[in-house]
């Protein structure tokens, strides 16, 4: 199976990380933005090309109909994000991504049939609210409206007791997906319902979000 091909409009720090860290991940990236300064920035890492995206002709001189997936990240610019977008349409780029910075774009570039739209500092700053409000709480990522993925300092309370004396799945709607220490970035998969939780070791769980805003009453 091939690996899928990419091309990033719009080469601000949203534009540049998506491109940077698709590109070290091994995926083939273009590119483009219209600043000389934004493109030698991202030259070391893809094929990173000066270009007006509003121009479907230079879009197509670029050879993006190979691609997979567009970003458009261009979300403050609203003229250039649509100009844009319907270029990729013409050009047949099979899924769209685009950045929009509030409700009103957003609802210009639904009707525009963008796949997926993104608001950065929105989505951020939601994350951001929900790990400060649950205590321990060190990170997240929420898979949908109902479901979030969390990972947790073990609570004092639970130190030297073991995960089926805790029941965490009736108490607190928590499905272990591991642990790791709090130095280590590896995720430890080698455990069973009479593993013993250890102090400032970190768990991995799913549960739904009403149940990980519960954690809150925790000390």
């Amino acid at each position: 199976m091939s690996k899928r091909k990419f091309v990033v409009l719009g080469l601000g720090i949203f534009g540049s990380t998506i491109a940077k860290r698709l590109s070290l991940k091994g995926f083939d990236v273009i590119a483009v933005d219209h600043n000389e300064a934004n493109v030698e920035r991202l030259a070391p890492y893809c094929d990173a090309v000066i270009a007006d995206f509003s121009d479907i002709e230079e879009l197509r001189g670029l050879g993006i109909e190979d691609c997979d997936v567009a970003i458009v990240a261009t979300g403050s610019q609203l003229e250039q994000t649509i100009m844009g977008i319907l270029n990729l349409k013409e050009i047949g780029v099979p899924y769209i991504v685009a950045k929009t910075k509030n409700k009103r774009y957003m609802q210009v570039l639904e009707k525009l049939g963008v796949d997926r739209i993104i608001n950065p500092e929105k989505e951020m700053g939601e994350r951001t609210a929900r790990l400060l409000s649950v205590n321990r709480l060190v990170d997240l990522i929420e898979l949908d409206d109902q479901t979030s993925i969390g990972e947790i300092i073990v609570p004092a309370s639970w130190v030297g007791q073991s995960i089926i004396n805790l029941n965490l799945r009736v108490n607190y709607g928590m499905n272990i997906l591991g642990t790791k220490s709090s130095h280590e970035d590896s995720l430890s998969l080698m455990m069973d319902a009479n593993y013993v939780l250890k102090e400032n070791e970190h768990i991995v769980f799913i549960a739904s979000n009403k149940a990980i805003d519960k954690l809150n009453t925790l000390e």
